[in-house]
């Protein structure tokens, strides 16, 4: 297999130390230094790696800004890496936003805003940071030049199959999921837990319907007595397990990405060119009668 049709994923599974901005960033600057120098080429974290999750009043006092000090290290940092970021993010007319932000070629090339926000059970996320309004795919060079279709899933987004759905219109090649899932339910077959067995599935779905790689990083640890089960993972093309699932401890999953898995997949089985999005669309906007 030459260097130039894969790429190499890391995915970082991290506990993150709640409402602590500055330890967090010296532990992530400490593990990209380490995966850049293992020749990673994408470096994968979970979301709100940066403050973690159960922040409610701290949303505001861990948030950072795309031109603060913090973006700037993380930018010189990866280097020729790419690295996908979970933290709250404040935009210039200060609103917060859990986001996702991928830096490569030392720049910021996209910033994902959550759109779905969970306001049930024991979540309570709209009540702290305002919805993004967009799914979007970019394009960057991983592994020996080639050019990946990226595009972003935070927890609660995959949930919607919509969101996926309009990643896999734009083209993606890969869909990144950062997430800070707490264990929740038991799965009777395996004792299994239930938020688990239902990610295990989605993620599957995704991956066989829409022909793109699948890379899912879930943090692990406790706060506030919610335990988050890790797993991650990485998906092919045909839905087919490439690496992972990780236990509920801290690592790293790396796994190379082949390029060529696209299109044996999208040969195999023609679900995106054969989307009838037309009609979705004429459906949507005028539902059919009887």
């Amino acid at each position: 297999m030459g260097t130039g049709e894969r790429t190499q994923l890391a995915l970082v599974q991290a506990n993150s130390r709640l409402g602590d901005t500055a330890a967090n960033l010296e532990a992530v600057l400490e593990t990209i230094g380490e995966e850049v120098s293992a020749g990673s080429q994408l470096i994968v974290f979970p979301e709100l790696t940066l403050s973690g999750y159960f922040l409610k009043d701290l949303t505001q006092d861990c948030a950072l800004r795309l031109d603060g000090p913090e973006l700037e290290r993380l930018r010189r940092a990866a280097g020729s890496a790419s690295v996908l970021l979970g933290l709250v993010l404040e935009s210039p007319d200060f609103e917060f936003h859990n986001a996702a932000v991928l830096i490569s070629g030392g720049e910021v090339q996209l910033v994902h805003r959550k759109v779905y926000l969970p306001t049930y059970g024991l979540f309570d996320e709209h009540r702290y940071v305002a919805s993004g309004d967009r799914f979007q795919v970019v394009e960057v060079p991983l592994g020996g030049g080639q050019s990946w279709r990226l595009g972003v899933l935070i927890c609660e987004d995959l949930w919607h199959p919509s969101a996926a759905y309009l990643l896999s219109r734009q083209r993606a090649d890969l869909i990144l999921c950062p997430s800070a899932s707490p264990g929740r339910g038991v799965a009777e077959a395996e004792a299994e837990l239930g938020s688990a067995a239902t990610y295990g599935a989605m993620l599957r779905t995704y991956a066989e319907l829409f022909t793109v790689f699948v890379a899912y990083c879930n943090r692990v640890g406790f706060e506030d007595g919610f335990h988050f089960w890790g797993g991650s993972r990485v998906l092919g093309p045909d839905g087919k397990l490439l690496a992972g699932p990780l236990d509920d401890g801290p690592g790293v999953l790396r796994c190379a990405l082949d390029r060529r898995e696209l299109r044996r997949a999208r040969i195999a089985a023609p679900l995106l060119r054969d989307e009838r999005e037309g009609l979705v669309r004429r459906q949507l906007e005028r539902p059919p009668r009887g």
